[in-house]
């Protein structure tokens, strides 16, 4: 199977920089994926979980904040504010952050007081749920 270069950088990281397969990442109508030879293109990413099949077949998931997407012809970017590994996520933080983003909902806020709040517990619950989905059995 083809390949492409997958590059994604977060603002404290490189989180990955290699060959990829496949990726698949969350837009704003959903699940959109690449593959090798992919139209041009560039676009917004939301909250949510990546996930991408390395050279080797082996599919590997991270959690990223929103961010930016750029196709070229052998070459994929994609710049987010944070991207962590599902195991890299301390949920207790997580859902500790959900619960002051659900407070300060509650309270009156400016506009954008309020979009800040509403990403925040966006971010939160994408973190609690790669978590989540990646915790070992108890």
């Amino acid at each position: 199977m083809k390949t492409f270069r997958l590059r994604v950088l977060a603002c404290d990281r490189v989180f990955y920089d290699g060959e990829c397969r496949m990726l698949i990442f969350p837009s704003f109508d959903g699940e959109m994926a690449v593959m090798a030879g992919h139209e041009r293109m560039s676009t917004a990413i939301e909250v949510g979980e990546i996930r991408f099949q390395d050279e080797k077949g082996e599919w590997q998931s991270a959690i990223v904040s929103d961010g930016l997407l750029k196709v070229e012809k052998t070459k994929v970017s994609l710049l987010v504010y944070s991207a962590e590994r599902p195991d890299e996520i301390d949920a207790f933080r997580a859902e500790a952050a959900m619960e002051r983003a659900k407070e300060q909902l509650s309270q009156q806020q400016s506009i954008v007081e309020y979009h800040i709040s509403r990403a925040n517990l966006a971010r939160a619950m994408a973190r609690l749920r790669g978590a989540g989905k990646h915790m070992p059995d108890a």
